[in-house]
């Protein structure tokens, strides 16, 4: 069991780390070598130029300004200044919103904060309980609801507390979800002009034998929306295109790499081998052997091109249909298009930015096969996970079973080791168990078949969030009560183990307490340093970079990373009203959280993330449903808890707190989350007139043309890749008809009217 000690050489330890980190960064931010890794935002707006181009030799790397220094803590108040709306317009809605969620966190829990110290730790610390019992415990327990004797009527003040505190919580929840309710719906009505607002994505179009996906396409919404539809682009399964033009990249990078070395020394051509990870096989002549590569890459590329050109099986069931207004495309998105609803479904096209390419290959029929492949693997991944969280928590209570295992006793009583063992390193290990965990869960995703980075992002947080409940919460929380009170359990009656568990699980706060350490506040601080972008660009900056274009595309500005930063925050959530009726000491080390990540991320957005996509904030009823989960699970462990404790009188009266926890949840959801699931039609039809008075001579067509098109299809270095546009172009344009029946074309089609059926031939095959 952590004592106040051990927490203070953690907290020590913690906070020592993280300024470390932010005076590195602090100084590290003012070298001109630097000034692409931590300010690339504004070189990639072009705003900001590199300082090495003038001046003296020195200065060109060290910046000589003394004056510099003394400033050096600027970078806080900077990063507050920015007003969101211009911080809207600079980062964009998504991230906007993103940092609200830090907002949030210290909106609900200053107040709670502030209460919980002033009420209910002395209500829990004027008692003697634990001290009159045979458990383990510390002097964090003593302020804890662990410490208030058994049927005492101080329970009434912890369910009064509950209350309160939920009510809070509510409160502020629904202020915020009205607020970024009302500036998603501003950030569209005053968005410019993007792609996906007047595209659709069509999937599961049915198999015609008279007709290519291209031809039943341009048939079905010539007659379904023959009034607003203008032109579509196709699908096609270009994943091993897209594998080779990577591949090529990449040999051509190395290729870039041994000219730059072998024109710094000429007296010796480059050499490299050919086998596995270059470490084995045929030694060559390293500039040769790539150009080959390129060669031999450059010749399959284009064989590639003609078979996905020519072959209708690389043609996939789907299609990005574009309509002549945002009127025409909200009414398409939003409705059901065919009798049978398995076939012509239709959504919102992501951004093209947004669009995951590889999986638009994936056949329609297998997603549900594939999400049932992953919810079994995941359930896999979940569960013997807990194999490392019991060895953690191991870690976690070594003074508690140490007299389980002797030959330990001697490392353990030296003050320093124990608590360097028990207030540091289980929050270390934990942490260093999920590094991996996110690229596993992004793997799961993609295989599942989302279309959208966004939703692969979301999808990710989602399991990311239950996994953290499961194996970090509730795995420390019963695997840490098993292992603290493991005499305990081991020599009592089978009866009272509820009641030892209800004690124990307030416990268990002090680990939690040097997970936030570690987690999050050297962990957050780490962030802002970019240790690995930092070394990774002066790598390419020796090695690779040639020219300004090549120094561009060695920043690596990453973006908020949505799938990993708001689960981990929706862990503070819950810690925090899990414990602030039960353990208010943890509350102080949460708000430190907050606060920090609040600066660094900001800092962050504003100078640093390049976001791949802008979702307009459609991730808050994720945001805001985590949290209710987070109420009501911290309501139903506190009447479970003071089950435990002979509160029959005052208990019950908590019954009603998670019904109406979940009546507001119902509630925000019918009344807010239309506004982020659906475009209102009147929001459409104000924006088309508007564009139409402004603009009435615009070539919408233009505009969206290749807008869809696959990004291979785009590389600028390769003529050849004109043809095939120009092959694709006219597959959305140009459909000459081979249906025995005409019926479905009544009319031709305003697009492309010299090559669909004209009226009267219509009507005479029809009589």
């Amino acid at each position: 069991m952590a004592t106040l000690g051990d927490i203070g050489l953690a907290a020590a330890i913690n906070i020592l780390s993280a300024l470390i980190f932010l005076v590195a960064f602090a100084i590290l931010r003012l070298q001109p070598f630097n000034d692409r890794v931590y300010f690339p935002k504004w070189y990639l707006k072009g705003l900001r130029h590199s300082p090495t181009r003038s001046g003296a030799f020195v200065a060109k790397f060290v910046n000589v300004d003394w004056r510099a220094y003394i400033r050096f803590l600027n970078w806080i108040p900077d990063a507050l200044k920015m007003p969101e709306p211009e911080l809207i317009d600079h980062a964009g809605l998504d991230s906007a919103v993103y940092l609200r969620i830090y907002l949030l966190g210290l909106k609900i829990f200053v107040p709670i904060t502030l209460l919980a110290w002033a009420i209910l730790v002395p209500v829990n610390w004027t008692n003697s309980t634990l001290t009159k019992s045979d458990l383990t415990y510390s002097d964090i327990d003593k302020l804890s609801i662990s410490n208030v004797p058994l049927g005492s009527l101080r329970f009434w003040t912890h369910i009064v507390m509950a209350y309160a505190f939920s009510f809070w919580t509510c409160y502020v929840l629904k202020t915020e979800y009205a607020k970024v309710a009302a500036m998603r719906l501003q950030f569209v009505a005053s968005e410019k002009r993007r792609p996906d607002q007047y595209t659709v994505l069509v999937r599961n179009i049915p198999p015609d034998a008279d007709e290519s996906v291209s031809e039943c396409v341009e048939h079905f919404f010539l007659v379904n929306h023959q009034d607003h539809y203008l032109m579509h682009q196709g699908v096609y399964n270009a994943n091993k295109l897209a594998k080779l033009v990577k591949e090529k990249k990449s040999k051509q990078n190395w290729l870039d790499y041994y000219q730059l070395k072998y024109s710094r020394d000429q007296s010796k051509r480059p050499m490299m081998k050919t086998g596995f990870l270059g470490c084995f096989g045929e030694k060559v002549d390293a500039i040769e052997h790539q150009i080959a590569e390129i060669e031999r890459l450059t010749k399959e590329i284009a064989e590639e091109k003609q078979r996905v050109e020519k072959d209708p099986k690389a043609t996939m069931p789907a299609s990005f249909v574009s309509f002549k207004s945002r009127w025409g495309a909200a009414v398409c998105a939003q409705t059901q298009q065919s009798r049978n609803p398995t076939l012509w479904l239709t959504e919102w096209a992501p951004e093209p930015r947004d669009v995951f390419w590889n999986n638009l290959a994936i056949p329609y029929v297998s997603l549900t096969i594939r999400k049932l492949i992953i919810a079994v693997a995941f359930f896999f991944l979940t569960f013997f996970f807990m194999i490392p969280i019991a060895f953690v928590q191991t870690l976690a209570s070594l003074e508690g079973i140490r007299k389980k295992v002797p030959f330990l006793k001697v490392i353990i009583d030296e003050p320093f080791i124990k608590a360097f063992i028990q207030g540091f390193l289980p929050g270390i290990a934990l942490k260093i168990f999920l590094i991996f965990l996110p690229t596993i869960l992004m793997m799961m995703s993609k295989f599942e078949g989302w279309l959208s980075i966004s939703a692969l992002e979301r999808k990710s947080a989602s399991k990311y969030y239950i996994f953290t409940i499961v194996n970090v919460f509730l795995g420390n929380i019963i695997a840490g009560a098993a292992f603290e009170q493991l005499s305990t359990f081991l020599n009592q009656s089978p009866n009272q183990i509820p009641k030892t568990i209800g004690v124990a699980v307030p416990m268990k706060a002090s680990f939690f307490i040097t997970y936030i350490m570690v987690d999050g506040w050297a962990g957050i601080a780490g962030e802002i340093l970019r240790l690995k972008p930092l070394i990774f660009y002066h790598l390419k900056n020796f090695f690779l970079v040639k020219t300004e274009k090549d120094r561009e595309e060695a920043m690596d500005p990453g973006s908020v990373g949505f799938n990993t930063g708001e689960p981990q925050i929706q862990l503070y959530f819950l810690l925090g009203l899990v414990y602030a009726v039960v353990t208010p000491f943890l509350l102080p080390f949460i708000l430190v959280f907050f606060g920090l990540a609040y600066v660094v991320y900001r800092h962050q957005i504003i100078n640093v993330y390049n976001q791949e996509y802008e979702s307009a904030a459609a991730f808050w009823p994720d945001v805001h449903g985590r949290i209710i989960f987070a109420l009501c699970f911290s309501q139903l462990s506190l009447l479970g808890l003071l089950g435990t404790k002979h509160a029959t009188q005052s208990a019950p009266f908590l019954i009603a707190l998670p019904v109406l926890t979940i009546s507001f949840h119902l509630y925000c959801k019918g009344r807010y989350e239309p506004a982020f699931t659906k475009y209102p039609i009147q929001e459409a039809r104000m924006r088309d007139t508007l564009e139409q008075a402004r603009e009435p001579n615009l070539n919408l067509k233009g505009y969206l043309q290749n807008a869809y098109v696959h990004p291979v299809f785009k590389d600028d270095d390769e003529d050849e890749d004109e043809d095939f546009m120009m092959k694709l172009e006219t597959d959305s344009v140009l459909v000459p008809t081979k249906r025995q029946s005409r019926m479905n074309t009544p009319v031709p089609s305003k697009v492309s009217a010299g090559s669909s059926p004209s009226l009267p031939d219509a009507v005479i095959h029809e009589h």
